[in-house]
């Protein structure tokens, strides 16, 4: 499997990506509220910067990235976590019906088949299960800088369509943090939205 962070994992836990995702989950945990009976999925773990915020307030979370070296890093975090199951691979390579919360901070645009994804979600999780979705709303690529990626950010009500096609009630749609980039010297502002859905 192609690891297009290798080069990147070792120093990804930069100060503006810690506090990107201590946004994210502070968002999650104030609209969910995870109980301390759940089990939980992150999509897109990479190093654990959200995950890690969560896994003290569930039972088990399984974290997935398609990353070997981003997960490398997550590893060397966990000390022997036996709360935490590590999948490399695809979301889709969890089977099990037994999930009460799966979140997601700025991966799902690197998922080439929402619906497909969408769907597998709502197989693996529980009736009444919440999802948390944090992503770009749409921009004109130079996020990554026009690298070929599945999606440049995501029209939030054509994502809430896929939400409610799926078998998921989406509770809320809101910007909750802008990030800036300097682009060939330009400053570009990039909105981040955070959707919830509850599994029907």
């Amino acid at each position: 499997m192609n690891d297009p962070f290798i080069t990147r994992a070792s120093d990804w836990d930069r100060p503006d990506k810690i506090y990107m995702s201590k946004k994210f989950a502070d968002e999650l945990i104030s609209r969910i509220n995870p109980l301390p009976e759940w089990k939980a999925l992150e999509i897109g773990a990479g190093t654990g910067l959200v995950g890690l915020l969560i896994e003290p307030l569930v039972r088990a979370i399984v974290m997935e990235d398609v990353s070997e070296s981003m997960l490398e890093v997550l590893k060397q975090k966990l000390n022997g976590n036996s709360k935490v199951e590590i999948v490399h691979g695809e979301v889709t390579d969890y089977k099990l019906q037994d999930i009460d919360l799966i979140f997601s901070n700025m991966a799902f645009h690197h998922i080439p088949d929402i619906e497909k994804t969408l769907q597998h979600l709502a197989s693996i999780t529980k009736p009444g299960a919440w999802i948390a979705i944090g992503d770009l709303v749409t921009e004109d690529g130079s996020f990554h800088h026009f690298e070929p990626i599945p999606h440049k950010g995501f029209d939030t009500s054509a994502l809430s369509v896929q939400f409610v096609q799926a078998g998921f009630e989406v509770k809320s749609v809101e910007t909750h943090n802008v990030i800036s980039k300097i682009v060939e010297d330009i400053t570009t502002e990039y909105e981040q939205f955070i959707l919830i859905a509850r599994r029907v």
